[in-house]
């Protein structure tokens, strides 16, 4: 069983990373679930979580945390997201109660508690975790590593050089990549290959509550995809999930990995390919995805969720 803190900023690939981790119940111990200002502003990514973990009666601890990244001003995605940063499901609105105001005390506190170590797994940007390692570097040794999603060695989203959660808050992803703790990487060089096709969302719309929630958000990202040149639709946050239930679907390569914090580079991820170099391995980035073996591994989880 694997203990998580799920930090998130929702997003449509978000919330089906937290439905997925929900649904792997004999593998997956969520501890909590944290909120960062990211695809839209903090307050409407709350909302979103809030709607998602309503949606299917969960009782997960909830906690808010940064608006904004360290040291600039945030920037939000409405032009993939929509303004409420999850356009397309209609919620009913009910309230979802919050644990916690503060991220950083909340996910201290849940992993003192834990009597095994926990995994970090970020999906916005990095903010909240990036605190948390320099308020509370004791921390440590009681974090088996970071899954995240974010960065890419070939290109970028954002920016032709930088993926959108490394720009908004490329201080916080440096302080990441520098802990000392061990960083699985999802990046733009794995997660653009980890696609869900037309006709596999079309095939969501006429199942259970959850799988058709599932086909509203995804119909909706898929329609935004075509802007970006996407055909079919990269479930990009839900490998950092994926990883931690099935690591064999992926592949990848060890690399020393640093993040560009400033000028037209700023948020570029960058690996250290050398041969021969003085550089520690810091980050496993992955690169390929058994396509297949992560689109079941999703609707598994939407068809269990339907069910309950």
């Amino acid at each position: 069983m694997k203990n998580i803190l799920i930090d998130c900023d929702p997003g449509h690939d978000d919330a089906l990373a937290i439905l997925t981790a929900i649904a792997n119940a004999e593998k997956i111990n969520i501890l909590g679930i944290t909120t960062i200002g990211g695809n839209q502003t903090l307050e409407k990514v709350t909302a979103n979580a809030k709607n998602i973990l309503e949606f299917v009666n969960s009782d997960i601890p909830l906690a808010t945390g940064q608006s904004g990244p360290l040291t600039k001003e945030l920037r939000i995605a409405p032009e993939a997201h929509g303004d409420s940063g999850m356009d397309g499901p209609y919620f009913n609105g009910e309230d979802y109660p919050i644990s916690s105001k503060n991220a950083i005390t909340f996910m201290y506190e849940k992993i003192m508690k834990c009597d095994q170590k926990v995994i970090l797994v970020g999906l916005g940007p990095l903010t909240n975790i990036a605190l948390l390692i320099k308020v509370f570097p004791e921390l440590q040794e009681k974090i088996e590593y970071i899954s995240i999603m974010g960065g890419g060695l070939n290109h970028g989203n954002v920016t032709p050089l930088s993926e959108f959660n490394t720009y908004v808050d490329p201080e916080g992803a440096q302080i990441v990549f520098h802990s000392g703790i061990p960083v699985v990487m999802s990046g733009l060089d794995v997660t653009e290959k980890a696609e869900i096709t037309v006709k596999e969302i079309d095939s969501l719309k006429d199942k259970g509550r959850v799988s058709h929630l599932a086909y509203e958000l995804l119909h909706f990202y898929n329609k935004s995809g075509r802007q970006f040149g996407f055909i079919h639709s990269p479930i990009h946050d839900l490998c950092a999930v994926a990883y931690i239930v099935n690591p064999e679907m992926f592949s990848g390569t060890s690399y020393y990995v640093d993040v560009v914090t400033d000028g037209k580079a700023r948020g570029l991820t960058f690996a250290d390919k050398r041969l021969v170099t003085d550089k520690g391995k810091n980050t496993l980035v992955l690169e390929g995805v058994d396509r297949e073996m992560f689109v079941c591994l999703l609707l598994d989880a939407l068809e269990l969720l339907d069910g309950e």
